[in-house]
């Protein structure tokens, strides 16, 4: 395993910001970590990276415990915090040397990072002449200088373009390929596009832990259909493999179903069968986006 993390608990005062959270990633895996505004996803990334110890619990990465081997677990993360802290005066190549000074590496690994960051073209200039993605970017390389075997990234695609988002998309999936990557996002469209398996915080408690391929293929499907008058919910559970059917306004009708087949057909038929008109009829196959505000509100 890469990250081990068995029933953390963390309090500050009287706010308990996690709460008994257990899990493990596994090295090649994309990990997206989602959560309201203070269900606890800083705080835990903070443990994993050291900065925070732990009230309850213990924590690995690459096997190196957290709480009494810090030198060691420092040297197995990269970490991108969400605001990326960088020297806006000192050049990309300069910053870069200076980091790997920090950490103790060889500068021979600065050329490498460039490249495989894509900050070639704007390798010459300051930071503080860059855009949103390329500053990205160089906190990416930094992050990456010493080669690690685990990424910690929060939010590292916040306040960029659609361009700039596809290419730290691409970025993140190719460093995926051989690293770790544990990535908390606000954005449900980013971790599906770029995430194996996802993990869900709130109020400090994991309450979900899927892979994302699970996700899709779920049994359960709503699908949404308006008549053309009223009919009584209770005539609707005549078609199959109904669980549950919901008048959400005037004549249109959520019925939930527990299968895997499209049941669109099915409806449309049932309709037609019964003399009801169909106005609209329409899949709304649950997604990360609908399983994140089912658990988290």
């Amino acid at each position: 395993m890469s990250i081990t993390v068995k029933n953390i608990t963390k309090t500050f005062g009287t706010q308990k910001a996690l709460d008994n959270v257990s899990f493990a990633l596994h090295k090649g895996e994309i990990v997206g970590f989602l959560g309201p505004n203070g269900a606890g996803k800083s705080t835990m990334m903070k443990i994993l990276t050291t900065y925070h110890q732990a009230d309850v619990g213990e924590a690995h990465v690459n096997s190196f415990d957290v709480r009494n081997d810090i030198k060691n677990v420092q040297k197995s993360i990269g970490y991108l915090p969400e605001h990326n802290p960088l020297y806006l005066d000192m050049y990309v190549k300069e910053y870069l040397g200076f980091n790997a000074d920090v950490y103790k590496t060889e500068r021979s690994r600065i050329p490498e990072v460039i490249e495989q960051t894509g900050l070639t073209p704007e390798a010459h200039k300051k930071i503080g002449q860059l855009s949103k993605g390329y500053r990205q970017r160089v906190g990416l390389a930094a992050a990456l200088l010493h080669d690690p075997e685990v990424l910690i990234l929060d939010e590292p695609t916040t306040g960029l373009d659609p361009n700039q988002l596809l290419e730290i998309r691409k970025l993140i999936r190719e460093i995926g390929k051989e690293k770790t990557i544990l990535l908390s996002t606000h954005i449900m469209k980013e971790v599906e596009a770029v995430c194996d398996r996802v993990l869900i915080i709130n109020k400090g408690i994991l309450v979900a832990d899927r892979k994302l391929a699970d996700l899709r293929e779920a049994d359960e499907q709503i699908i949404e259909v308006e008549f053309d008058y009223r009919v009584e919910e209770a005539f609707l559970y005549k078609l199959p493999h109904v669980t549950h059917v919901k008048n959400v306004a005037g004549f249109v009708y959520e019925i939930t179903f527990n299968t895997s087949k499209d049941m669109r057909s099915s409806v449309f038929d049932f309709a037609h069968d019964n003399q009801l008109k169909t106005l609209q009829l329409s899949s709304k196959n649950k997604n990360l986006e609908s399983l994140f505000s089912e658990l988290t509100q």
